[in-house]
């Protein structure tokens, strides 16, 4: 296991002051060595923070708990089984998760078991994250160089005008057994940008970085950011997608909100233009990412999601290569 010491933390209050080239400097490596990022200072209030958590913790308690347990005591008994019982339980979960949809639509007065004061909370927390979403966008603009708003717009579907906004609420309840099950397989994230409210007693979320896995200290009141394979792709690779998972823990009930921040299910995606050199091929050795719709790479990583993300590129990018020579024949 490698150190945390030095897992980039950046203080967004240092952005409108004399430091703010040292606080950009610092976003610029993390995004271009880590994938991985923590952000405090950024502008939601704790008290709102405090009572998502408190309400989260809550439902999980009266209305997913007891699911959980029933789910959980199968999971464990199969997994006690033979070879091939034990490789079942490797491909599960020990997580208890609902979504939550906010753009292009919001979902959230249709989820049962939601009381009105969990669903008031929510909504203010997602159109606060929305702007942070958004805010670190144009950060990011201005550190690779790129016309202020690109990435937004570049996120947005041309028929709603909008991006792909959702959150993923988790729980992930003490496992006695994570020797035989993992809390969340190993995996990048297929859209764009992630906001993660985390627990900030129960640990677990690992990262990949040179081939060890890093804690991602829990920070109260912190918000965690990384990079998903659109960006990895709309940058011609200067950002990458980073391998994580969630380690189960024999104790403690970790809490996760991670809020996805994607294109628009018809936005197509696409290396920007300003970050690909001038006669940039791959024949020269340079990374030039396919141009693909985002429904049609979500759909290829629902099924490929806990595998590597490469061949996933290079799957759009062999269709393209097809759809060139079509072209030429004709």
């Amino acid at each position: 296991m490698a150190p945390t010491s030095s897992f980039p933390i950046i203080d967004m209050g240092l952005l409108t002051g004399e430091q703010r080239p040292a606080a950009m400097d610092l976003l610029r490596d993390a995004c271009e060595n880590w994938g991985f990022f923590q952000i405090l200072n950024h502008g939601i209030s704790t008290e709102l923070m405090d009572e998502v958590e408190r309400l989260t913790k809550d439902h999980y308690k009266r209305v997913r708990e007891q699911r959980f347990l029933e789910f959980a005591s199968k999971a464990l008994k199969d997994g006690d089984g033979g070879d091939d019982a034990k490789a079942a339980a490797e491909n599960l979960d020990w997580e208890s998760t609902f979504f939550v949809r906010h753009l292009p639509e919001s979902n959230l007065a249709d989820i049962p078991d939601l009381d009105d004061g969990y669903r008031r909370a929510m909504r203010r927390f997602a159109g606060d994250l929305e702007a942070l979403a958004e805010r670190l966008l144009d950060l990011l603009c201005e550190n690779l160089g790129l016309e202020k708003g690109y990435l937004a717009r570049a996120f947005r579907g041309p028929s709603t005008g909008a991006p792909t906004f959702a959150t993923k609420v988790s729980s992930y309840p003490p496992c006695p057994r994570p020797d035989l099950v993992k809390g969340l397989r190993a995996h990048t994230d297929a859209g764009g940008i992630i906001l993660l409210f985390q627990d900030d007693r129960v640990g677990g979320l690992q990262l990949l970085k040179g081939g060890d896995w890093v804690d991602v200290p829990p920070t109260r009141h912190s918000i965690v950011v990384n990079l998903g394979d659109q960006l990895e792709v709309i940058t011609n690779g200067r950002y990458k997608s980073v391998v994580h998972r969630v380690v189960a823990q024999p104790d403690g009930n970790r809490m996760s909100i991670a809020s996805f921040y994607n294109p628009g299910s018809d936005a197509v995606i696409f290396p920007a233009p300003a970050l690909v050199k001038d006669g940039e091929d791959a024949a020269a050795g340079a990374e030039v990412y396919p141009r693909f719709v985002f429904e049609d790479y979500m759909k290829l990583y629902v099924r490929h999601k806990f595998e590597a993300k490469e061949p996933r590129f290079q799957a759009f990018k062999s269709m393209e290569t097809e759809s060139s020579n079509r072209i030429a024949i004709a």
